[in-house]
């Protein structure tokens, strides 16, 4: 019995530490021929998945990443991951927890295991499009908000980052088209109006820049102060939009 749960706790350590890299997800040593489930069921052995310890395990992980402790949610839901490896839930939190504390490498990389258990996850399509809008690869970024799109029409979040993303590619007209649908999705978030108001602004049409940016103001007195707005680059905002959206803050 105590050699049994040496070795689990050997295999656990490895997976924690394997789950943490950025690179690509444990390969078993099998002959090539074997089938996905079978290295699967190698690089996993049954006794290590435990779904419902890594539920435990995840929400402990949101609780500390709402405190604002990243380092200790990043090592629960590392483990929480390992714990329950084929549930593409845990990479899509992970994921994005990495994405917060700036580990954008390893924040891809999550998504993509959570995109290859589950490949039609709008969940982690719209999060793994905000981690490259972020980092200002804005083909991927564009690219996957589509396909997120294509499964959800009615998806806020990636008209919203389409809007960002044409923009940042001076594309005024799908900037506009998008910052409209997400502002017709989600009326009552002032971020969709900025949005909205900074393509109005780079198409020449002041006139809608100001009352798009009037109706964010409405919602949230806060825009109007510049100061306020460096909170945008956390919203998918490039320093260079939060710099033109300042131009339309009332003196």
């Amino acid at each position: 019995m105590i050699r049994g749960l040496g070795l689990q706790r050997c295999w656990l350590a490895a997976l924690v530490s394997l789950a943490a890299c950025q690179g690509a997800p444990p390969q078993a040593l099998v002959p090539t021929p074997w089938s996905v489930t079978g290295r699967q069921a190698l690089s996993y052995p049954a006794f290590l998945v435990q779904p419902a310890t890594a539920d435990h395990y995840r929400q402990q992980g949101l609780n500390y990443r709402q405190r604002g402790d990243l380092e200790r949610a990043l090592a629960t839901l590392t483990l929480a991951a390992a714990l329950d490896p084929r549930n593409p839930d845990g990479y899509i939190i992970l994921g994005w927890t990495q994405h917060l504390a700036g580990q954008r490498p390893s924040a891809i990389a999550s998504l993509h295991r959570a995109l290859d258990q589950a490949p039609d996850s709008v969940p982690a399509l719209n999060a793994l499009g905000i981690v490259y809008l972020v980092a200002g690869d804005l083909a991927a970024a564009v690219g996957t908000h589509n396909r997120a799109l294509a499964l959800q029409p009615d998806n806020e979040i990636a008209h919203y980052n389409l809007c960002l993303a044409h923009h940042r590619q001076g594309q005024w007209d799908q900037a506009i088209h998008h910052g409209q649908r997400a502002t017709q999705l989600e009326p009552t978030n002032p971020r969709p109006w900025v949005a909205l108001a900074l393509a109005y602004s780079a198409a020449g049409d002041s006139t809608r820049a100001r009352a798009s940016y009037d109706r964010a103001l409405a919602l949230d007195g806060g825009y109007g102060q510049r100061s306020y707005l460096d909170h945008l680059q956390q919203a998918g905002f490039s320093p260079e939009q939060i710099g033109a959206i300042a131009a339309l803050v009332p003196e």
